[in-house]
């Protein structure tokens, strides 16, 4: 239904940093970038995420609001979880199988430096 989705930040290179270790571990790549922005997808694609500089404040979405990467396995779920504490992310729920949301949900929470809540996921059938 989407076709891409971006995020406003307040540091583009903070969050360069950011989102260009989180999403490589899940298998995405910066597909293009200029002065003000960056987008994410597969490489020789288009872009499925991207972010953009804000020269005003950055008001990030209430709870309720997130987004949920796609992941190829539960160790990228883990390795993007490790990626994100580093640079610069914050917990927001752990990494592992999580069955509230189902028996195979298996994924990582946390804010991004701006205080977006993502995800990474892989919902397996065991």
């Amino acid at each position: 239904m989407l076709h891409h989705l971006s995020f406003a930040v307040a540091d583009l290179a903070r969050s360069a940093s950011f989102y260009d270790t989180t999403l490589s571990a899940l298998g995405y790549v910066r597909v293009w970038a200029d002065e003000t922005a960056i987008g994410y997808g597969f490489l020789g694609g288009g872009d499925k995420f991207a972010i953009k500089h804000s020269s005003g404040e950055v008001v990030v979405p209430r709870e309720g609001f997130h987004i949920a990467f796609a992941a190829p396995s539960r160790e990228a779920v883990a390795e993007f979880y490790k990626a994100a504490l580093k640079h610069g992310g914050k917990d927001n729920g752990g990494s592992g199988l999580h069955p509230e949301y189902g028996k195979s949900y298996y994924a990582a929470f946390v804010f991004d430096p701006d205080g977006y809540r993502i995800e990474a996921v892989i919902s397996e059938e065991v």
